[in-house]
């Protein structure tokens, strides 16, 4: 599996965090909770928040630091819905059960947009998102997408953006139409899941950071789960992993592939041209099957995105390889110097569809696929909600299929691999 190290790595959002991120104190000893929470990424913080302010007795484990993975890594981007879309939801639900989980993603973009002024901490929030068609043929993806929110949905934020229109939306010429969410929104990932875990202490919470779990047994009264130095003994676990589930748990870890995906941000532009690439300051996904992503940063950097590795590595040179779909999108940055270039992995289930779950008192939230920030807080909703005796939107994506990768840990990345170089082409054409 992939190792983990001892600190963030250098990112934009590390590098540019405002004060030195506090190291919260490894676990020492024996500790008794209501919950324990695996994972201090946006899963496991989001869980922990809810569960502290119901007035549980919560300690979240995190193996390295809080959101070192996908959590602190990310692009930012807060987009209403799931990486599969609606349509596979609804297959496996039927509209009226859809509809319920569709209304919980947007109570969670109310919830993102509003719990860091009640917490008081900042997350660099601003509101609005594209979704752009590269290719003629795929503009139809939009006006299906707009026609379903409304008709199906009664989502009315949506606004289709003609061709005509794309200049004071995007300053290129790559794109034929886009769909325009007023509840989409971009911030920074690091300052958010730094402002949770404030907001949990501030409930009562503990955290402890370099505190790897090595295993957990299930008992009468509960769970114990151990890492090197100490044991945490619970009534409740939560496993929130994500693509570091591995060992932890074989049969969880068989449902996610982990993917590599990398970005890079510029140096900071003149707020003229910064300002020409993202007249409205939206953040922006395209809907190739490997999509480029981007955005503008407070001090007027394009943070851009545009590659995975299904065979889960990560370039050597993340900013080379990034260079030539940020100036595909952008041909007016030719040259322009790259800061920080970084990478991480995303836990892709084999359908896209989100793996949220129980069994007994062991919870589980993973297979965000690349799209996470508002699911990861709708799915701790529905774990929380559970917990605490509501279990009606945790029933909902226990309905989902979500099976192992064919061929198990050894054969599901090359046949995933395989399987996305094909659509990868398509792109194209």
């Amino acid at each position: 599996m992939f190792k983990q190290s001892a600190q963030h790595i250098r990112s934009y959002y590390s590098a540019t965090y405002p004060q030195s991120i506090t190291l919260r104190p490894s676990l020492e000893g024996e500790v008794r909770v209501d919950v324990v929470i695996v994972g201090g990424g946006f899963s496991g913080l989001h869980s922990a928040l809810r569960l502290a302010l119901a007035g549980k007795c919560v300690a979240l484990l995190e193996a390295s630091r809080l959101a070192w993975a996908a959590s602190g890594r990310n692009g930012g981007q807060a987009l209403l819905g799931w990486s599969c879309d609606m349509p596979p939801l609804e297959a496996a639900l039927g509209l009226e059960r859809s509809l319920r989980l569709w209304q919980s993603m947007c109570w969670a973009a109310e919830e993102l947009r509003e719990l860091p002024a009640r917490h008081g901490f900042s997350v660099d929030y601003q509101q609005g998102s594209l979704w752009a068609a590269v290719q003629p043929r795929r503009v139809s993806l939009l006006e299906d997408a707009l026609h379903e929110a409304q008709d199906k949905y009664a989502y009315q934020s949506l606004q289709l953006i003609r061709r005509d229109e794309l200049a004071e939306w995007i300053g290129s010429s790559r794109y034929q139409a886009a769909l325009y969410d007023a509840q989409g929104a971009h911030l920074n990932p690091l300052k958010l899941a730094q402002g949770l875990a404030g907001a949990i202490e501030q409930a009562g919470g503990q955290i402890f950071e370099q505190s790897q779990v090595l295993d957990y047994q299930q008992g009468p009264t509960g769970y114990s789960v151990r890492t090197d130095k100490g044991r945490v003994e619970a009534d409740v676990m939560v496993l929130a992993c994500n693509a570091y589930i591995d060992r932890l748990d074989r049969n969880l870890s068989r449902r996610v592939l982990p993917v590599g995906s990398y970005q890079v941000t510029t140096s900071p532009l003149d707020e003229a041209l910064a300002h020409s690439l993202l007249p409205r300051n939206n953040c922006v996904i395209d809907n190739q099957f490997v999509p480029d992503y981007f955005r503008l940063t407070p001090d007027n950097r394009l943070l851009f995105g545009g590659g995975c590795t299904y065979l889960g590595g990560i370039p050597k040179d993340v900013a080379a390889a990034t260079r030539p779909y940020l100036q595909r999108v952008f041909p007016q940055l030719q040259g322009v110097e790259i800061d920080y270039a970084w990478g991480g992995h995303i836990d892709c289930t084999l359908k896209r569809t989100p793996d949220i779950g129980r069994e007994g008192q062991r919870y589980w939230l993973q297979g965000f696929s690349g799209h996470g920030i508002l699911p990861t807080l709708a799915g701790a909703r529905a774990v929380t909600d559970a917990i605490l005796g509501n279990d009606e939107l945790l029933t909902l994506y226990q309905s989902l299929d979500n099976p192992a990768f064919p061929g198990g840990g050894f054969l599901a990345a090359p046949i995933e691999a395989a399987g996305k170089a094909w659509y990868r082409l398509r792109d194209f054409f």
